[in-house]
């Protein structure tokens, strides 16, 4: 599976060590930025790229890490499309693709170590949408996304 990866300073050496442990796990990983670790840099032009870029890529997944998550998830999920979810345990990471259809997961990289966050993701690109009830949910939101307005 092709993930692409962005980050932003607090979440550059976890970025490091996932686009080599998820290379060794058989993925094509891509490295949406940042090149270089910069002190001064923000999140929202590398989450959105994430986003953006997985959106373009039917069959791809996200990742975006910060400090916390949150913000890079709030970014993510600003592309119009996009189903950006934080991710704070194998459950969360879980939940969030088989029930919300995530595209992207976003991962706290002060909050969690490099094993953790590992698995974490895994776990989120290992699960598959499970469809069903959940479905009508997603188009609901795609609704929103397109009219702001939401048919029950």
């Amino acid at each position: 599976m092709r993930v692409y990866i962005g980050s932003d300073h607090a979440g550059f050496e976890l970025k490091a060590h996932l686009l080599s442990a998820l290379t060794e796990a058989g993925h094509e990983t891509v490295d949406v930025g940042p090149a270089e670790y910069d002190a001064a840099d923000d999140y929202p032009p590398f989450c959105t790229a994430t986003g953006e870029r997985v959106l373009a890529d039917p069959g791809s997944l996200g990742v975006v890490i910060g400090g916390s998550g949150n913000g890079e998830q709030i970014a993510a999920n600003k592309v119009t499309g996009i189903r950006a979810a934080l991710a704070y345990n194998t459950e969360t990471a879980e939940l969030a693709r088989r029930h919300n259809d995530a595209q992207v997961v976003s991962v706290g990289a002060r909050m969690h170590s490099a094993d953790e966050a590992t698995t974490i993701v895994s776990t989120f690109l290992a699960t598959e949408f499970e469809g069903g009830r959940h479905q009508k949910r997603i188009d609901m939101l795609a609704e929103y996304e397109k009219t702001g307005h939401i048919t029950t």
